[in-house]
């Protein structure tokens, strides 16, 4: 996106400008304003979404739900969000309090815009088939779905800062410091001179051979006009880079390795498992723990829908969990 225009819409800067706010954060540039909007934003859209879902009941149900679906979703932030700081720190990363918070709060924003953007969808069939059975499955479908979204958003920054060293510093320095010590010019290895000369090779005669038909260009490019052997074309040398002699194998003196050349690139290897950073891995166990605690806070401030069938209640009684009744609403369907 252009700089001079920035969009209005944080999730528009986020999907059309992903590099951008990851450096962002890198960078820890203006961290405060960016997450005020997407806090703002998230909160609107899963307002508008929340009011949906309590429109199945009654419209005081929608208003309630639409109070509560934001606050689910920032308690949850709140409750698991220390953790996700702390694992960072104990296993060596860099990451900042507000660097985190930005992280989870882009898939957060991701998260809402999407289910929101599911919203006429929801209401459709909400009109159309007024089942309470299939218009929760249905919602429940939308907001997984739209997680598991924003949840690859989520991944996809922390490896950002993985590539930056924000994550893994330590090893992120040692491969700096391998890959320059490759790409150390090597000084100039003055050719070993044999202390003898070599003897002179004894005339040998030579057998006459049968003449060989050979193509011109090659006959001028394999002999001289004297009949003796051409010797091989020697490689051009690149342009701006400056002239390394060239050394055979056999006259490298002992305990010199083979001359590395500055242009030339350091081998590849080939096979060698890459290790991902013990932050990585301490995500996905995060996020599980963040959607475990997620669906079971949503258990606690139940109902969201609204059964047809019950008056209308800003709480109901801790009984059973979300997945049993999960599973309680398929079977019945």
């Amino acid at each position: 996106m252009s700089g001079d225009r920035p969009s209005p819409l944080v999730i528009e800067r986020i999907l059309r400008d992903r590099a951008g706010i990851w450096q962002q954060i890198v960078a820890e540039g203006d961290l405060n304003a960016l997450t005020g909007r997407m806090l703002a934003s998230s909160a609107i859209a899963l307002a508008c979404y929340g009011a949906v879902l309590g429109a199945f009941h009654s419209p005081l149900m929608a208003l309630t739900s639409a109070l509560k679906l934001p606050l689910l979703f920032l308690v949850t932030l709140a409750i698991c969000l220390p953790t996700l700081y702390l694992f960072n720190l104990v296993f060596g990363a860099r990451l900042s309090v507000r660097q985190s918070l930005a992280l989870v709060m882009v898939a957060i924003t991701v998260t809402s815009m999407l289910a929101v953007a599911f919203a006429p969808i929801s209401l459709f069939f909400l009109i159309t088939a007024p089942d309470y059975g299939f218009f929760k499955l249905l919602n429940v479908a939308i907001l997984t779905l739209s997680a598991l979204v924003g949840l690859r958003f989520l991944t996809g920054g922390m490896q950002v800062l993985n590539d930056h060293g924000l994550l893994a510093p330590e090893a992120t320095r040692t491969q700096a410091d391998a890959y320059a010590q490759v790409n150390v010019p090597a000084q100039a290895v003055p050719a070993a001179v044999p202390a003898d000369p070599a003897p002179t090779a004894a005339p040998v005669a030579v057998q006459a051979a049968e003449p060989v038909a050979v193509p011109a260009g090659a006959a001028a490019a394999g002999s001289t006009p004297n009949g003796a052997a051409a010797a091989p074309p020697v490689p051009a040398q690149p342009s701006g880079q400056p002239a390394v002699a060239a050394i055979p194998p056999g006259m490298v003196p002992p305990g010199y390795g083979p001359v590395q050349r500055p242009w030339e690139r350091p081998p590849v290897r080939r096979g060698e498992p890459t290790q991902r950073p013990a932050s990585m891995t301490l995500l996905y166990i995060w996020i599980l723990l963040f959607g475990f605690v997620g669906t079971q806070l949503a258990w606690t401030l139940r109902p969201f829908f609204g059964d047809p069938g019950q008056d209308f209640s800003f709480f109901r009684s801790i009984d059973g969990n979300f997945y049993a009744e999960i599973l309680r609403t398929i079977a019945n369907l």
